[in-house]
């Protein structure tokens, strides 16, 4: 049944994009050959219904709910600019949705005052919550990417996705949503559905960057900062959502980092996300569940892998929910490394109100905390630590660590370089005896297909060898 599945999810791709075809050199402004669908669009600002190309470097408008209807396709070729007049302004797919920006020439998709404005808006060093302009709902600019039950491609690569989300309109809010709740940066909502979002940049949102009740999901190698005012995760699948998060870069979250659970009947499969090779700063002080902020998360019958990640002064550590219960007998976690630089944080290392159990190869070594472990260690051991405050440091090329500020307050990236220097204790400690799961591995064109990056022995998203994050 689940190889039907993928050959009938291929076919249905490649029907998706039968009439797509390169770009005549003659109408390119770049000269590397350029992925097109159905004809180029013409006119600077997208209303109503829309398919088509938006053709390479050009600077496109939309100021209210722009729909790609079933079967039909909307491409962003690289270098285009996709810049809100108001905060109305949505993308609505209900068919399929491609941003192919390069490192190079990357897409953005944002308000045009934020884009033309950027230091008005993004301010990189410690700001009250409060008045910060990138955490407010009334502060978002556009409604984000709201995908309908039958998309079948929502495909974003090397994107900046700015201030995005707000509240659902009263009089057409989008499918999923209730009236005044907030919006999500990308809602996907196809079980059966592909999922690719992959290089990309994530700046202040209302809530969640993505929530996906089910697909098949490619999440790799993408920065946010200033996630949500108080009730945001990063990336957050719901039942049926199958694939991989990994080398993701994700500083100052509301709540949660990456988080698997498989609440909802939204199709017929266990939700699976490995998550690998992550770096987490700074996040989960904003949430109003007192209970939230673990910055990996599974809860209520997920299950995965978590590997190689580093958390830096984040509220708790790795988080595996009790009530309702995670497959923990299909869980596996481990050659993680955490840092903190208040006793709070590293007494949250293991949350002892949850049932995560140390693992012996993380960094520090539970051994040094909990006396007598493995041995006598018990589910829930309450500990005291105080001698891990400011230990372990993974040594970023810039980063000011110990920081000696609130560090809820550095949930900012900004020019901070999060690559490991030379002696960091992340260098050569992960484990790689695992492989990603590739659940987008269907779409099979040059331009669409996923870029799987395997797990490194190094920690965290920017390894040594250079094949980790790209930002």
């Amino acid at each position: 049944m689940k190889k039907l599945q993928i050959l009938v999810m291929a076919a249905i791709v490649a029907i998706a994009f039968a009439s797509c075809k390169k770009e005549d050199k003659k109408t390119a402004e770049i000269s590397s050959p350029q992925f097109q669908a159905g004809q180029t669009i013409t006119n600077d600002t997208l209303k109503g219904s829309v398919k088509g190309t938006m053709q390479s470097g050009k600077t496109y408008y939309f100021y209210d709910q722009v729909t790609i209807n079933a079967g039909d396709t909307l491409v962003m070729q690289s270098g285009v600019k996709l810049l809100s007049l108001s905060p109305n302004a949505q993308l609505i797919v209900k068919g399929s949705f491609v941003s192919l920006g390069t490192k190079d020439n990357p897409n953005w998709i944002t308000g045009v005052d934020a884009y033309n404005n950027p230091s008005k808006y993004k301010i990189f060093s410690p700001q009250d919550p409060n008045s910060d302009p990138g955490l407010k709902p009334s502060g978002m600019l556009w409604g984000g990417i709201q995908c309908d039950k039958t998309t079948t491609l929502l495909d974003i690569k090397f994107t900046h996705l700015d201030f995005a989300g707000g509240t659902a309109s009263a009089s057409n809010p989008p499918s999923g949503y209730t009236s005044g709740s907030l919006l999500f940066v990308i809602f996907f909502q196809n079980p059966d559905g592909f999922l690719i979002f992959e290089d990309n940049w994530v700046f202040g949102t209302s809530s969640d960057v993505i929530r996906a009740n089910g697909g098949k999901v490619h999440i790799m190698r993408n920065n946010v900062e200033k996630l949500s005012y108080n009730d945001g995760d990063c990336f957050n699948v719901k039942n049926s959502s199958i694939g991989d998060m990994a080398f993701n870069l994700i500083a100052g979250t509301a709540k949660g980092g990456t988080k698997a659970s498989n609440k909802g009947t939204y199709g017929s499969v266990q939700t699976q996300i490995n998550m690998y090779n992550n770096t987490y700063i700074s996040g989960g002080y904003r949430s109003v569940d007192p209970d939230r902020g673990a910055n990996i998360n599974y809860e209520q019958g997920a299950k995965g892998y978590a590997f190689n990640n580093i958390f830096v002064n984040c509220k708790t550590g790795l988080r595996i929910l009790e009530n309702p219960l995670a497959d923990t007998a299909n869980c596996r976690y481990g050659y993680n490394l955490s840092y903190g630089d208040s006793l709070r944080t590293v007494n949250n290392f293991y949350p002892p109100t949850h049932i995560a159990r140390p693992s012996s190869h993380d960094i520090p070594n539970p051994s040094t905390f909990y006396p007598g472990f493995p041995g006598s260690y018990t589910l829930g051991q309450i500990y005291n630590a105080p001698a891990l405050v400011g230990q372990n440091n993974p040594k970023f090329v810039n980063y000011p660590l110990p920081i000696t500020g609130v560090v809820s307050l550095y949930n900012f990236i900004g020019n901070y370089n999060f690559h490991l220097a030379s002696g960091s204790p992340a260098i050569g400690t992960g484990y790689t005896g695992f492989t990603p799961i590739n659940a987008t591995a269907a779409v099979t064109n040059e331009y669409l297909k996923a870029t799987v990056t395997p797990p490194s022995i190094d920690l965290g998203a920017f390894p040594t060898n250079g094949n980790g994050n790209q930002h």
